[in-house]
């Protein structure tokens, strides 16, 4: 196996990512983790980091080559909490725009719920909650950076050029989404021309922030950044802050992010393409 692992890195990845949507796949729509007390889908998460354990030194790689370096810790997450802070400043300041516009004004509210393609109904309050909330996002964005980022990319980087790494790590870290829209079209949340709508949209905005996170983690050489946008991404802007108006909440949940992601994605693309003409 450890010398299997040393060629065909593509094909080895779509292996090990087949295992993983699987895993995804029956807890989604079988266990249903995330319509439990804990609100969650962390199975599947935990999966990933220990199948982490097992793939790293069958492929003589160690953590901290695939970006978890202490050194960089703190300074990188302060870097992915700026990025994500600042965008999606950019993204509620537009979303109370329209809401404004349209005669509904929300305002902020801080409590616990998932994040839906047909709109979130559980609504879940106290510390208990919140702590579960982060706990939970925590091994989310352990699980997702270090396979689909520093893995995928570090791996596939052996064999390939580094654009194919980010493009293969991308497409398939869109493709782990796909799931959400096929459990709300399983359970008659959505029509079947809706699912194709929301799945393409959905996986091309996962992919999209694929490339963006990969993009930090080359040229970085560390996951935190992209951990911390990620976490806050996840955890604080679609799990914990609610935008709320008379009509309900979340209405333009999903502008939101798209605003957010978009705008923060465009950024650092720009700051990747000047960083390389010059080579700083």
């Amino acid at each position: 196996m450890r010398e299997a692992l040393k060629k065909n890195t593509i094909k080895n990845s779509v292996i090990i990512f087949l295992i993983c949507i699987a895993v995804h796949a029956v807890e989604v729509i079988f266990i249903r983790t995330d319509e439990t007390v804990f609100a969650e889908c962390f199975i599947n998460k935990v999966f990933g980091i220990i199948l982490l354990f097992i793939l790293l030194p069958m492929a003589g790689l160690k953590w901290r080559e695939i970006g978890f370096k202490k050194e960089s810790f703190v300074i990188d997450c302060l870097k992915g909490m700026g990025i994500c802070v600042l965008f999606y400043a950019i993204a509620f300041t537009v979303e109370f725009a329209v809401l404004n516009a349209q005669g509904t004004p929300g305002h902020l509210e801080f409590y616990v719920t998932g994040f839906s393609l047909t709109g979130s109904e559980a609504k879940y309050t106290g510390i208990g909650f919140v702590l579960m909330c982060i706990g939970f996002n925590i091994i989310n964005v352990w699980m997702e950076e270090g396979l689909f980022r520093g893995f995928y990319i570090t791996y596939i980087s052996r064999e390939r050029s580094e654009n194919t790494a980010l493009w293969t790590a991308a497409i398939l870290f869109g493709i782990w989404h796909l799931v959400t829209p096929i459990r709300s079209l399983i359970d008659g949340d959505m029509t079947i021309a809706m699912f194709f709508v929301m799945s393409f949209g959905y996986v091309i905005l996962s992919a999209v922030m694929g490339i963006k996170w990969g993009l930090l983690y080359q040229m970085s050489g560390t996951v935190w950044i992209g951990v911390a946008d990620h976490f806050f991404n996840n955890c604080v802007v679609t799990n914990l802050l609610h935008v709320v108006t008379n009509g309900g909440s979340d209405e333009l949940q999903i502008v939101r992010v798209m605003i957010g992601e978009l705008t923060s994605f465009a950024a650092v693309l720009v700051y990747y393409k000047i960083r390389k003409v010059m080579r700083i």
